[in-house]
């Protein structure tokens, strides 16, 4: 298709995108969901399994890379304000704690999902022809590693969580537990192509952005945000510059782009202005862009392999262990380290969330030629699956421990009672 006619076919399928993720989101909201579980379910929806046998036009090939640019607009202006959104919730006193957390949150499924992919070796097929199976297993690992942590903020801030101290905890756990992920991707990709400038360039490119951000981003954005006379216009002129940059240099290294958002947005000051900034920047790219990248995601994802017992076997299974080892290893880190049961069992079910992130890293190893489109498609049934349980577990748990809080009060004054008698 040429630009000429390449423009229309996007304004139609944008129209068709909104509309359907408009509709999805309200539908899901009527079931607690928040916004971007409805996103998600969308984007599935829109693929080629169901909207794609109906009106497979809409969708031209060609399209893609357009709805991937798209899609990234959104995903770093929504990382970004997860990143502020840190900054301004993470407590004191909970790094110990948080590095244990983050630690089981990695280690454990990244094992369980090594161990699956070794073990379905020869029976399944999931693998991609000369890919090594330690890379497609090392992949596998890391994609249930990892946690969905803008889902997990917005979830947080929309529940009213974010000065509880499980809050604090699942944000400080979840940035620290994709960070690692996302090192860990980097080595995989590393693998994959043999050599190991990759992984160099990431660990390398890292320390440098993080040693600029911090000696010039800082201070450049301080700047912006308290320099008398300026404008709101300069102001969000000079912020998104600087937050393209980051995406820009995160994604050359391979780190991509959503950290290089994260980070700028975690070293933004804390002020009035920053706050419009945060907001402007969100209003129209999280209704319009973020969308996209759903469906962008949804277009590579085909669960008529799921006719395939073995494929679906392994999806389940994937399914069961990526809950076991993120909920379960995160619960269990939290409460050797002395944290309640309450706070210890909430903090399991942000965690165990993968969505957003575990499409933004499937996408990547689909791209990257390591990923089939079964293992592809059984790996966005994990996201799925483990994204929709975390509201449901979320209120279980708060319908829980009211009962048990009205039966304490029942219990104490009946005792009362029976002491004036």
């Amino acid at each position: 298709m040429t630009p000429v006619e390449l423009a229309p076919a996007f304004f139609l399928a944008a129209v068709v995108i909104l509309l359907t993720c408009r509709l999805v989101v309200l539908v899901a909201g009527r079931f607690g969901q928040p916004p971007v579980v409805g996103e998600m379910i969308a984007g599935v929806l829109l693929g080629p399994s169901l909207f794609g046998l109906l009106a497979p036009g809409i969708f031209p090939p060609e399209l893609k890379p357009v709805l991937y640019v798209a899609g990234q607009i959104g995903l770093v202006t929504l990382m970004f304000a997860a990143g502020y959104e840190f900054r301004a919730h993470a407590g004191r006193g909970l790094a110990g704690t948080a590095v244990a957390v983050s630690s089981a949150g990695v280690g454990i499924p990244l094992a369980l999902g090594v161990g699956l992919t070794l073990v379905a070796h020869g029976h399944v097929g999931i693998f991609v022809d000369g890919v090594s199976v330690w890379v497609t297993a090392a992949f596998v690992g890391v994609a249930l590693a990892i946690t969905a942590f803008p889902m997990l903020a917005r979830i947080i801030t929309e529940r009213g969580l974010a000065g509880s101290r499980f809050g604090s905890l699942a944000l400080a756990s979840g940035a620290t537990d994709d960070a690692v992920a996302w090192i860990l991707l980097a080595g995989v990709l590393s693998a994959a192509s043999g050599e190991a400038g990759p992984v160099l360039t990431a660990v390398g490119g890292s320390l440098l952005f993080v040693a600029v951000l911090l000696l010039l981003g800082r201070r450049l954005l301080a700047w912006v945000v308290n320099r008398p006379g300026l404008g709101d216009d300069t102001r969000l002129l000079f912020t998104v510059a600087v937050l393209f940059c980051a995406a820009w240099f995160t994604d050359i290294i391979d780190l991509y782009a959503v950290f290089g958002a994260f980070c700028v947005g975690m070293v933004m000051p804390r002020a009035e202005a920053s706050e419009r900034l945060v907001r402007t920047t969100q209003s129209v790219t999280q209704v319009v862009f973020v969308p996209m990248f759903f469906t962008y995601s949804g277009l590579n994802t085909r669960f008529d392999v799921f006719s395939d017992p073995s494929v679906m076997a392994f999806g389940a299974a994937a399914v069961v262990l990526a809950v076991v080892g993120k909920f379960g290893g995160c619960w269990a880190a939290a409460r050797l380290r002395g944290e309640p049961g309450p706070v210890a069992v909430r903090v399991g079910a942000l965690m165990n969330a993968r969505g957003l992130m575990q499409l933004i890293a499937l996408n990547i190893g689909l791209s990257a030629g390591i990923v089939s489109d079964e293992l592809f498609t059984a790996l966005v049934l994990v996201a799925m699956v483990t994204t929709i349980m975390t509201v449901p577990v979320l209120s279980l748990l708060d319908r829980r421990d009211a009962a048990r809080a009205r039966t304490s009060d029942e219990t104490v004054s009946q005792s009362e009672k029976a002491a004036v008698t």
